[in-house]
C-alpha cells in the first residue's frame, strides 16, 4: 500500500517536463532494465546552486512520486548538498514505500547523480564524492543486497 504522500506526487506530479540542453544544464538519464522504469532528471545549476529541476519519468506510480520528490527536495541546494540526497531520504519523504518499490528510489537518487556528473563534465569541474554514474541499477541493486 501507498502513503498519502507517494499518491499525490503521483497523481500530482511536481516539475514535470524538460530543461533547454545548456552548459548550466545538467541531464541524468538512467534506468532498471528488470523493471523497465526509465528516468531523465534535468537540473539548472547557478553559482553553484540548483536553481530548477524537471523530470520525465517512464514506469510505475512509485517511479513518478520519486522522481517528483527528487526534483522538489534538490532546488535550492548546493552541488555537494544535491549530492547528498540518498534514495533513503527520497523514500523517507514520501513516508516510505513498499519493500518492492524501494529500487525506484534508488533510481531518483542515481538520477539526481548522472545529472551532477553531467553538469560537472560540460563545466570541467570535480565535485568531491561524486562517482560516474551506472548505466543500469539492476547491477547497483545486486550489490545492495550483497551488503
Amino acid at each position: 500500500m501507498y502513503s498519502d504522500k507517494v499518491m499525490d506526487h503521483f497523481t500530482n506530479p511536481r516539475n514535470v517536463g524538460e530543461l533547454e540542453a545548456a552548459a548550466d544544464v545538467g541531464v541524468g538519464l538512467v534506468g532498471n532494465a528488470k523493471c523497465g522504469d526509465i528516468m531523465k532528471v534535468f537540473l539548472k545549476i547557478d553559482d553553484g546552486i540548483v536553481t530548477d529541476a524537471k523530470f520525465k519519468t517512464f514506469g510505475c506510480g512509485a517511479a513518478v512520486a520519486t522522481s517528483s520528490m527528487a526534483t522538489e527536495m534538490v532546488k535550492g541546494h548546493t552541488l555537494r548538498e544535491a549530492l547528498q540526497i540518498t534514495n533513503k531520504a527520497v523514500a523517507e519523504a514520501l513516508d516510505g514505500l513498499p519493500p518492492i518499490k524501494v529500487h525506484c528510489s534508488l533510481l531518483a537518487e542515481q538520477a539526481l547523480h548522472a545529472a551532477l556528473w553531467d553538469y560537472a563534465e560540460k563545466n570541467g569541474i570535480e565535485i568531491e564524492g561524486l562517482e560516474s554514474p551506472a548505466a543500469d541499477l539492476e547491477e547497483l541493486e545486486r550489490l545492495g543486497e550483497e551488503e
